[in-house]
């Protein structure tokens, strides 16, 4: 049986999504926790990676098992949360048609980053702190990158992808309460390019760059010529899109 999974995680002590020999990983650890339970070698794929630091909110993975019911028997769900450690929560358990795939059939991901003009210690470390940022002129600026699909100005340098092509069919910053929320939705995302994109803008933000120096920016695609890529601990994948309900 082909089961997917959704999941919460909090990133900061782990070194991303994917696993790696000698770090300590999301992955890793769910895959120890089910082969314990199954008394099998588990294996699962993800939706995508996430880097060090980045947490995630209802996302995806899949893995084969030959057990029935999982999906059903709450008391294997409960189990597995106790084997996991409190910063990963495993919501749910879905069973799906043998060809289901957590990362090639998903069709969009959102992100968001959040941000807080002051100082809170209930939100801290999840949050980056900045101020003085022009929101109006990031908007601006952030409404170009449905303009364009090759993103290589905000992508990780020698990576092992095809193509650094991307449609974005969402970008825009809200402000409401002292606190900024960048959400930007595509079909696929490079490596590091979310806290790239954001780290540019908020040079706009700052006044440091114009929409149509942002505009360069990608047009260059130089990741040398984009600005620093914004702090991990503030960037949420919060959403994973499919074309059937599960």
């Amino acid at each position: 049986m082909r089961y997917f999974i959704v999941l919460d995680y909090n990133g900061t002590n782990f070194c991303g999504w994917q696993r790696q020999p000698g770090q300590d990983t999301i992955q890793e650890r769910i895959e120890r926790a089910l082969s314990t339970l199954l008394k099998t070698e588990i294996e699962i794929v993800g939706a995508g990676r996430t880097d060090t630091g980045v947490h995630a909110r209802n996302y995806v993975a899949h893995f084969d098992s030959n057990a029935e019911n999982l999906h059903t028997d709450t008391d294997f769900l409960y189990k597995l949360n106790c084997i996991l450690p409190l910063d990963i929560n495993i919501q749910r358990i879905a069973l799906m048609h043998p060809e289901a795939h957590a990362r090639f059939d998903a069709t969009r991901r959102t992100y968001k980053y959040y941000v807080t003009t002051r100082k809170d210690v209930f939100r801290y470390p999840l949050t980056h702190r900045a101020k003085n940022l022009d929101t109006g002129k990031m908007n601006e600026a952030a409404a170009k990158l449905l303009e364009y699909t090759d993103f290589t100005s905000f992508s990780k340098l020698n990576t092992d992808v095809k193509t650094n092509n991307c449609t974005i069919y969402d970008a825009h910053w809200d402000s409401a309460d002292g606190e900024m929320v960048f959400t930007i939705t595509a079909n696929r995302f490079l490596r590091n390019m979310v806290r790239a994109i954001v780290g540019t803008l908020f040079e706009v933000g700052y006044e440091k760059l114009s929409t149509d120096d942002f505009c360069r920016i990608i047009e260059a695609k130089d990741r040398g010529q984009a600005g620093t890529s914004a702090p991990a601990q503030a960037l949420f994948l919060e959403q994973i899109e499919y074309p059937y309900v599960f």
